[in-house]
């Protein structure tokens, strides 16, 4: 009899144990990188050494059309609030997440649009806050001050206040470092935790600590030329680009809003063409930038001890994304000293961003595939499948929705007095569970002046406000064929519903 008890009662143990494994809220991990191309992590065909994204990658779901913003602040505006503009009434996804019994923990790069509330800010939404508003330089520069400020917990910090664990400080070190310091404090709860790592790397300022340029020192030598087709080729391989891809023909960089316009960083030009002393500075130039995506590699990899070590990766969904495309622009400070070292301050140039937005056209603000299309990973032991790739597109603004899946929760009425505003996306969790979504009605990114508007197969997409161009992004995600001249009522249908979108027509105008 005792023996029959005992094993009803391990019996009801077992079972409670797994309904609660079962209905026990995900952990949740955003990390996303900056001004990184869709080529250039190892998961999406680049050569830079990503082992911890790609170990994500191959544990997990991959996207092979997922679009940001294009651009650093509407990326983070409308990813962390679901919508693609809005104001007072925005909800951060770290309130849902607090909502829900979390604790919020976020380090790295702050940047919004105008239209985000105040009280969407990191110090309030986030429990704990370590940050700086938009760019930095990674090493502390010689004279002591950081080109903008850090904030801890909503107050500015002097350099020499920045815990670090190892010298000489490097930003994306150092963010890591707090991440996993608020990390062990959220162990000691019961409470399930959501962490944001919007790492800055690979923004310019290129600086790179000198152990991780010298791995990749000499690898860009064969030039941008030869390794775009390397590419290319890899990334039909792991299957991670649209279907019927091609790879784009080299072209300048065709944003003339982003001065100066220098023929050096703007314009395409043959690798063989260079004499050998111009090779070996663009091959430091491609080293410093990818020792920068190495280093946040690394880092990522200490994340992933941590939760393991603590038992805590197998109930853990972590996502990785960049903010936009590869970035070409000429930001260059510090002429006379090269890239890599804590006095330098130099930008990548127009060819190795191409070689970044491999196969895509264009860069970083522009509503063109390679300003626009980011590697989006998903990682969820024992709830995504291993290394699945799926062709169903997705959106950041589909970020916010899909939390409210997560969480198992309500979107809010109202929020600081405002009633919210209706989120402009839909869950990415059907795809996630391997099942087929309803496609939203519209996607939208790129820069006013380069904007993007996709609604099923077609998009239109305008470059420095000119007439809009369309494509067939079902048979020419390349965008190699403008349709705009032979499908003029198609255009039309586009231009006018993009118009009635709250992008189209911010003020709601009948």
């Amino acid at each position: 009899m005792i023996d029959k008890i005992l094993t009803y009662f391990l019996f009801t143990i077992t079972i409670y144990s797994c309904a609660e494994k079962e209905t026990a809220l995900p952990n949740i991990v955003l990390i996303m990188g900056d001004d990184i191309g869709y080529s250039d992590i190892g998961a999406y065909g680049g050569e830079i050494e990503t082992p911890n994204i790609n170990r994500l990658a191959e544990g997990g779901l991959r996207f092979t059309t997922f679009y940001n913003m294009a651009k650093c602040n509407p990326t983070r505006s409308t990813m962390l609030t679901g919508l693609y503009t809005g104001g007072a009434g925005a909800v951060h996804i770290a309130n849902l997440t607090k909502a829900a019994g979390y604790q919020n923990i976020m380090s790295g790069k702050e940047h919004f649009d105008p239209w985000v509330p105040e009280y969407c800010k990191a110090e309030n939404v986030f429990d704990h806050s370590f940050y700086f508003w938009a760019t930095t330089e990674y090493f502390l520069p010689p004279s002591g001050e950081f080109e903008r400020p850090f904030f801890l917990e909503g107050k500015e910090i002097k350099a020499e206040e920045i815990e670090h664990e190892q010298s000489p400080m490097y930003k994306t070190d150092f963010i890591t470092d707090y991440a996993l310091k608020w990390l062990d404090e959220t162990f000691e709860k019961e409470d399930p935790f959501f962490l944001y790592l919007p790492y800055h790397a690979a923004h310019y300022p290129l600086q790179a600590r000198p152990e991780d340029i010298e791995k990749y020192r000499g690898k860009y030598l064969k030039g941008w030329d030869v390794l775009r087709q390397e590419r290319f080729e890899r990334m039909k391989n792991l299957g991670v680009l649209p279907k019927g891809t091609q790879l784009s023909p080299p072209e300048n960089n065709l944003n003339k809003s982003r001065g100066p316009l220098l023929a050096d960083y703007t314009d395409y030009y043959a690798w063989d063409s260079l004499s050998a002393e111009k090779k070996d500075s663009l091959d430091l130039e491609m080293a410093v930038f990818a020792a920068i995506i190495d280093r946040m590699d690394q880092n990522i990899g200490r994340v992933l001890k941590k939760l393991e070590e603590n038992g805590k990766l197998e109930n853990t969904i972590i996502m990785y994304l960049n903010d936009n495309g590869s970035c070409p622009f000429y930001t260059n400070k510090v002429i006379d000293v090269a890239p890599g070292p804590a006095n330098s301050y130099w930008s990548l140039r127009t060819n190795w961003a191409m070689l970044g937005n491999t196969p895509f056209r264009q860069h970083k603000q522009s509503g063109l595939e390679g300003g626009s299309h980011t590697p989006f990973i998903v990682h969820w032991p024992e709830k995504i499948a291993p290394n699945t790739i799926t062709d169903q597109v997705g959106h950041v603004v589909d970020m916010a929705p899909t939390f409210l899946d997560l969480l198992k929760i309500a979107y809010p009425d109202s929020i600081q007095g405002h009633p919210t505003i209706p989120l402009h996306g839909s869950s990415l969790l059907p795809i996630f569970m391997g099942e087929q979504r309803e496609e939203p009605e519209y996607f939208v990114s790129g820069m006013n002046k380069f904007r993007m508007f996709r609604s099923g197969e077609y998009k239109i997409v305008r470059m420095n406000g000119g007439p809009w161009e369309l494509y067939d992004m079902t048979k020419d995600p390349s965008e190699l064929v403008n349709l705009a001249d032979t499908m003029p009522e198609k255009v039309k249908e586009l231009a006018m519903h993009y118009e009635s979108t709250p992008v189209g027509n911010p003020d709601g105008l009948p």
